[in-house]
């Protein structure tokens, strides 16, 4: 969009545009206009030729007047932006108008006679006219663009009133009638902030806005616990310090949200990411192999400052008290080999530019670069497997969340000594997830990916003191209903936090080896005309918010499975076998069952649900005859230990499908439906993840015992043709943020009384 088709110059109305739908809007009428502008000048003028001209131009006058129509309808509600919006919607239909009468060439010749002007004879007047046009759409586009920025900012702006007032509440009857208030407009800033999150066209932007849309989903339901608590038990001092860290943290976050779509900061300057590892070591490459061309540019000693900093960077894995003594060494000898190298290639750099021998000298000079960039490649992967490596261990550690547990228990029984010993714990625990967090900002890849590391640091650094202090008011208010549902709020938040971090893991892994985005790609949905009579049976729903937490914890189990199927699936050395594409299938279809436990990614109801349970079931089956075909070609005892295992993947598929075709009526079977699909579904999860490494041996043996292939051609027939988009499959489409939990939460204050 930066370049005018007209073809003279750039074109510029000075107004940034940063969303795809004002993109989106201006593509079809720079296509259009391009269609003009770049006819031949000696174009033969044919009857057709002249109607299609005469059409194009018709579209496009046609077009800017709907569209200007709205323009000045928005005026019209937008005192403050009617003149601006006024002289571009003018603008715009004058513009449109001269496009018009220049490609009105129904009478080609008469105009020619009488000295009147068409898209033939004036080149120059289309053009201006088109840039006219082009620059006056943008901007009542982008101005239209800017009354959502103040919607947002208005919603924003209502909620802060509503959170002030939340904070000085004293009564229960009070906190109910402002919370009902304060709910109402979190749904509002949830929508608008999503609609304006999946329409911003900077990644980081919408990495931050993501960020920030989280911090306010954990905390709305922390602020409301942590509230009652607060009035059931006003002089309570753990009570009080636990409040306040979730309103701080809220006002934060819906500052960070006005800085993201004002694309301002409060300070007034821009803050730049710190830079990591990872970007460190890309732009070293790029100087380092830039000496290529640019002998006599490049300051040597530029390039080794920039290692040695590089280098610096590198302390924060070396001087963690977490890293192993071997992993420690590795590191330093890693970097040393790189600072020789580095100064080997300086060394004969210096000699080329007095070598008398050029294209000997350019020979060495490429081959040390190529050794430079290789040393340090080598550095990038170790510190890859070590950030890796340490985050993959820490979350199997708090799979388990003893510690957590340990906290509520402690706190239930009123034992404040215990309650210290566990709040060391985790401590400890948040230290470790921090530092952990830190490391894979280092390599994670990309920007957006660094700013979700960063989120993910920070939730780690805030969550571990408020669930120690939600504990220690537990503690001494051990009976406290309140008190223990709000515990249980802040745990939930920290292990919904490790399960981010989870997937986070996934997508660093899947930037490394050059796979991002792979998997979600064969995630499949039902599809108008399809499997429409199993559709019918049952009755979309949608769970409340106890029942959402109850599947939650299944969700978060099932979201594990999926990373072991992964990491099965990557150890294959035929990375293209049949077995190894219908895994990846029916995790990326687990995973999206996750994601629905979430209230995210593309399945919106339990409909949706069921009937990703049922295709899920069928790519099963296939798998299991891929096992039967591969058990004829075992001997005895790896037949039977394979066709055993077969038979129970064969069962746990049947038996999901029928339980996710199985007509259910009322609320309370739809949510036993939606568990027990889940819980089949991690059976068939728990299988696959016990015959993937078993088949992999099996396989490689009978190639090389047999030298025959493990597949037979005809498993290669069956390929699924759903496919979705990225965008949408990484969950982004949702406009809001626990939108359903809330208003169960805000159904349910009549209560409040009562607890």
């Amino acid at each position: 969009m930066a370049s005018s088709p007209c073809g003279g110059g750039n074109f510029d109305c000075g107004l940034e545009i940063q969303t795809r739908s004002v993109e989106q809007t201006l593509i079809p009428l720079v296509s259009q206009i391009t269609t003009l502008i770049n006819h031949k000048d000696k174009l033969k003028k044919t009857e057709k030729t002249l109607r299609a001209i005469q059409r194009v131009g018709q579209a496009v006058s046609v077009a800017v007047g709907r569209f200007v129509a709205v323009g000045e309808a928005i005026a019209a509600e937008n005192e403050d932006l009617k003149d601006e919006m006024g002289l571009a919607c003018f603008e715009a239909r004058r513009a449109g108008t001269a496009i018009a009468q220049l490609t009105d060439v129904s009478s080609l010749e008469q105009c020619e006679g009488d000295g009147r002007s068409t898209v033939f004879s004036d080149r120059t007047g289309m053009v201006k006219a088109a840039r006219m046009l082009l620059s006056s759409v943008t901007k009542v586009l982008v101005l239209a663009d800017c009354i959502v920025i103040k919607q947002i900012i208005s919603s924003r702006n209502k909620v802060l009133v509503t959170l002030e007032q939340l904070e000085r509440v004293s009564t229960f009857q009070e906190f109910v009638q402002i919370f009902s208030q304060f709910g109402n407009e979190m749904v509002e800033f949830a929508h608008l902030t999503g609609d304006r999150q999946n329409d911003l066209k900077d990644e980081k932007k919408r990495a931050r806005m993501a960020a920030a849309r989280a911090v306010l989903e954990k905390c709305t339901m922390m602020l409301l616990t942590a509230s009652k608590t607060c009035l059931r038990h006003p002089d309570c001092e753990s009570a009080r310090i636990n409040k306040e860290a979730v309103f701080q943290r809220m006002r934060l976050a819906l500052e960070q949200v006005i800085e993201i779509v004002t694309d301002t900061r409060s300070g007034g300057e821009a803050k730049a990411l710190p830079v990591s590892i990872y970007a460190g070591i890309k732009d070293f490459k790029v100087k380092v192999e830039g000496l290529r061309d640019s002998l006599y540019c490049v300051s040597c000693e530029a390039v080794a400052a920039q290692l040695e900093a590089l280098v610096e960077k590198t302390e924060d894995f070396t001087d963690s008290a977490y890293t192993s003594h071997e992993q420690r060494e590795t590191i330093i000898q890693l970097c040393q080999i790189t600072r020789q190298e580095t100064k080997q290639l300086i060394s004969t750099w210096r000699h080329v530019q007095q070598s008398l021998k050029a294209k000997e000298a350019t020979d060495e000079v490429e081959l040390s670069i190529l050794k430079t960039c290789q040393s340090v490649s080598d550095l990038r992967r170790e510190l890859h497997r070590v950030a890796v490596g340490r985050a993959t261990e820490l979350l199997k550690l708090h799979s388990d969340h003893l510690v957590l547990q340990a906290l509520k228990a402690s706190g239930g029984d009123g034992n404040l000594e215990a309650v210290a010993d566990y709040a060391g714990t985790l401590t400890e625990h948040k230290e470790h997830l921090v530092e952990t967090c830190r490391l894979l900002c280092h390599i994670s890849g990309t920007e957006p990916l660094e700013i979700t590391c960063i989120h993910a640091e920070e939730t780690f650094r805030v969550i571990g003191p408020q669930i120690i202090s939600a504990a220690q008011t537990l503690a001494l208010h051990p009976t406290s209903k309140i008190a223990k549902e709000n515990l249980d709020v802040f745990c939930e938040a920290w292990e919904s936090q490790l399960c981010d971090m989870a997937i986070l893991l996934k997508e660093i892994n899947d930037v490394f080896e050059g796979r991002r985005g792979d998997k979600k790609t064969y995630l499949s949905l039902p599809r108008p005309g399809k499997h429409s009579a199993n559709l019918k049976t049952v009755k979309a729903a949608k769970l409340d918010a106890e029942e959402q937490t109850t599947i939650a914890k299944l969700g978060l189990e099932l979201c594990l499975l999926t990373s072991d199927v992964d990491s099965e699936v990557e150890r294959w050395d035929e990375q293209d076998h049949e077995m190894v594409r219908l895994c990846q299938i029916i995790s990326s279809m687990a995973y999206s069952m996750y994601l629905f436990t979430r209230g995210e990614g593309l399945l919106k109801t339990t409909l949706d649900l069921f009937h990703q349970a049922e295709v899920l079931s069928d790519q099963g089956l296939q798998l299991c005859h891929i096992l039967h075909s591969l058990s004829t070609q075992l001997l005895d005892e790896d037949r039977i230990l394979n066709l055993s295992e077969t038979e129970k993947l064969s069962a746990a598929c049947q038996q999901l499908k029928v339980c996710a075709k199985t007509p259910v009526q009322g609320k309370s079977a739809i949510f036993q439906k939606v568990d027990s699909s889940i819980q089949n579904t991690k059976g068939i999860l728990t299988v696959v993840v016990y015959l993937l490494p078993i088949c992999n041996k099996l396989i490689r043996k009978c190639k090389s015992e047999r030298s025959c292939q493990a597949s037979p051609q005809h498993w290669r027939e069956k390929q699924l043709s759903t496919t979705v988009s990225e965008e949408t499959l990484n969950g982004k489409g949702s406009s809001g943020f626990g939108v359903k939990s809330l208003e169960q939460h805000m159904a349910n204050l009549t209560f409040l009384e009562s607890k």
